[in-house]
């Protein structure tokens, strides 16, 4: 009887170390999906100065990659933020631009392919009288300027990876910089390519976890 009491007690330990492995075996973890945000304005241009300067109105567009949200420029002093457009120019919430534990670096290469930060990577901050954690001017950071057809081009293979005000990490592909997603038309009139830039168009994914692999 001792006996048989044994040889169920071990079928039943076994049985159930089957059902673990099984199921850890079988647990899949999700990749992580981009989100995609479309016609983001960007401190637009207003209209013409009498010289026939365009002008606008100064104010940079703050966004939350964790809350994928925009965030009002009474919040502008807070962690609420990550990241902030104005034209061409981009900031993250850290350094002389936020209170966050924010940062970012361009990384060369394409968006689906990077699955993990690298290890030796180097999270720059903004400095206003130096330099900014994402460079900005034609050629240096995420896009050229082509003063021949006065069009903004996002740079293929540059990927803005960042350090979010809560210390957590984004990757961001910036895809277009006019209204509707598409560049214009080099034949473009001025007005249209003065009125339709400065509305970006970008994807990012957002580790909530803290890790850096996306």
């Amino acid at each position: 009887m001792l006996k048989t009491i044994k040889k169920i007690t071990l079928i039943a330990i076994a049985s159930i170390s089957f059902v673990a492995c099984t199921k850890n075996e079988d647990t899949v973890v999700a990749p992580l999906t981009a989100t995609i945000v479309k016609d983001l304005a960007a401190d637009t241009v207003l209209g013409l100065t009498s010289n026939g300067m365009p002008y606008s109105a100064g104010k940079y567009t703050f966004y939350s990659l964790e809350k994928n949200a925009i965030v009002p420029n009474t919040d502008s002093a807070s962690t609420k933020w990550d990241i902030a457009f104005v034209s061409t120019k981009i900031l993250i919430n850290g350094g002389t631009s936020g209170t966050g534990m924010g940062g970012a670096f361009v990384y060369t290469g394409l968006f689906d392919d990077l699955k993990n930060i690298p290890t030796d990577s180097v999270f720059k901050t903004d400095n206003a009288s130096a330099s900014y954690a994402i460079p900005y001017g034609s050629g240096k950071g995420w896009y050229t300027y082509d003063q021949a057809t006065s069009l903004v081009t996002p740079l293929a293979g540059r990927v803005l990876v960042i350090k979010t005000a809560s210390g957590k990490y984004a990757k961001l592909e910036i895809i277009n910089y006019y209204k509707g997603g598409v560049t214009l038309p080099v034949t473009a009139s001025d007005a249209d390519k003065l009125s339709k830039q400065r509305y970006y168009t970008f994807r990012f994914i957002f580790q909530s976890n803290g890790t850096k692999t996306f």
